[in-house]
C-alpha cells in the first residue's frame, strides 16, 4: 500500500510499505482524510526534538473501518474519528482517566509510524464513530480536541474574560472552546493573517505592536480572568503571566523545549492558578465532535487549503514556509 514517508529533514516521498497487519482486538482502517498539523511541518523541517527518522507523519486523521476484527461498537464501513494518543493503561495518569497524560505515552505520527498511508490498524478504543459528520471534519476533531481540553481543565465560568496568544490553529480551537464555554475571548498574535481571521471568527484581536498601547491595557484592565499561552514560544509564555488578573488562571497549551522563568513575586500576588494542558481524552472528543454537529464550529473556514495524496511530497514542503493565510490543509485519499 502506499504511504508518505519523511526519510531525514527535508526529503518526502510517496513509497509503498506492507499492509499493516491486523491484531487481535484492533481494528483495520482506510484512512479517507488527514490533516497537516505543525508537529509534521516540523518533522519534515528537522525541528522535532525527539524523533527518529524515517517516519511515516499524521496524525488529525479520519477514516473507514475495513475490517471491525470483532469489535463490539464498530462495524465495516463505519466513519471514524481516530484518538492517535495510545497509551498504557496501567501508570497512575492512565489508572485515574487522565490516558492524555500516560507516562510512556505513543502519539501517532510522532513515537511510532502515523496515518499518512492507504490504512492503519488500531485498538477498537481509538476508534469513535463520526456519525452526522463529514470525513474531512471528522479529521479535524483531535486538533481541536486539543483547545477544548484545555478549556475543560482550566473550568471557565460564563462572562470570563479570556486572552488566547497565539492565533494559530490550537489557539483559535482554545478561542472556539472558550466562546462555546460563554467567555469573551481575544487573540494576541504577531501575524497580520492571524489577526485578520480571528476578526474574521468574531473574536477580538491584538497585535504584538497594539500590546503596550492604551486600547490594549484598557480593555485588559486589571488582567484577563483566564490567560491561555498556545505558542510554544519562551518569551510569550514568560510574558503571559502579566495578563492574568490576581486570582486569575494561566493554561499552558504550547510547549516548548527550555525553560521558563517567573518572577515570584508576580506569581504570588497575583495567588495564579499555572496549569499545563496535554493532548486531549474521550470526554475531549466527544465535545468537539457535538460542538461541530451543532453547527457551533465553522469547519469549513478553517479548512483553508487542500491537496490530493499524490501531492503531499510537493505541497507540504510549500506550505511549510507559504504559511500566510494557512490554518488547516487536509489531504484526500
Amino acid at each position: 500500500m502506499r504511504a508518505i514517508s519523511c526519510a531525514a529533514p527535508g526529503e518526502l516521498a510517496l513509497i509503498d510499505i506492507a499492509r499493516p497487519e491486523l491484531k487481535p482486538g484492533w481494528v483495520r482502517v482506510g484512512i479517507s482524510h488527514i490533516g497537516i498539523c505543525g508537529t509534521d511541518y516540523h518533522i519534515y523541517e528537522g525541528k522535532h526534538p525527539f524523533l527518529q527518522y524515517p517516519r511515516i507523519m499524521g496524525h488529525e486523521l479520519s477514516g473507514v473501518v475495513r475490517d471491525a476484527n470483532g469489535a463490539a461498537t464498530l462495524r465495516d464501513g463505519d466513519a471514524v474519528v481516530i484518538n492517535p494518543y495510545l497509551p498504557c493503561y496501567q501508570c497512575p495518569a492512565c489508572r485515574e482517566g487522565k490516558t492524555n497524560a500516560c507516562e510512556t505515552l505513543t502519539v501517532l505520527g510522532v513515537h511510532g509510524d502515523g496515518g499518512m498511508a492507504e490504512e492503519i490498524v488500531l485498538p477498537e478504543a481509538n476508534l469513535y464513530k463520526a456519525d452526522g459528520l463529514s470525513l474531512r471534519d471528522a479529521a479535524m476533531v483531535e486538533f481541536l480536541a486539543i483547545g477544548a481540553h484545555a478549556v475543560r481543565r482550566t473550568e471557565l465560568k460564563p462572562g470570563w474574560r479570556v486572552l488566547v496568544v497565539g492565533g494559530g490553529p490550537i489557539g483559535l480551537g482554545v478561542a472556539f472552546f472558550a466562546g462555546i464555554a460563554g467567555a469573551d475571548v481575544t487573540i494576541l498574535d504577531a501575524a497580520a493573517d492571524k489577526l485578520e481571521a480571528a476578526r474574521g471568527f468574531g473574536f477580538g484581536a491584538v497585535s504584538l505592536d497594539e500590546r503596550d498601547g492604551t486600547g490594549f491595557r484598557q480593555s485588559m484592565g486589571t488582567g484577563f480572568d483566564a490567560v491561555f499561552d498556545a505558542t510554544g514560544s519562551i518569551p510569550a509564555m514568560n510574558q503571559a503571566v502579566t495578563y492574568c488578573r490576581n486570582g486569575g488562571a494561566l493554561t499552558l497549551v504550547g510547549v516548548v523545549k527550555g525553560t521558563l522563568s517567573w518572577e515570584d513575586p508576580e506569581i504570588h500576588r497575583r495567588e495564579l492558578t499555572i496549569r499545563a494542558s496535554r493532548n486531549a481524552t474521550r470526554e475531549d472528543f466527544d465535545h468537539v465532535m457535538a460542538s461541530i454537529r451543532n453547527g457551533l464550529v465553522p469547519t469549513d473556514q478553517l479548512a483553508t487549503h487542500a491537496t490530493s495524496f499524490e501531492d503531499v511530497p510537493v505541497n507540504l514542503p510549500k506550505w511549510a514556509h507559504e504559511r500566510n493565510g494557512l490554518i488547516k490543509a487536509i489531504i484526500t485519499l
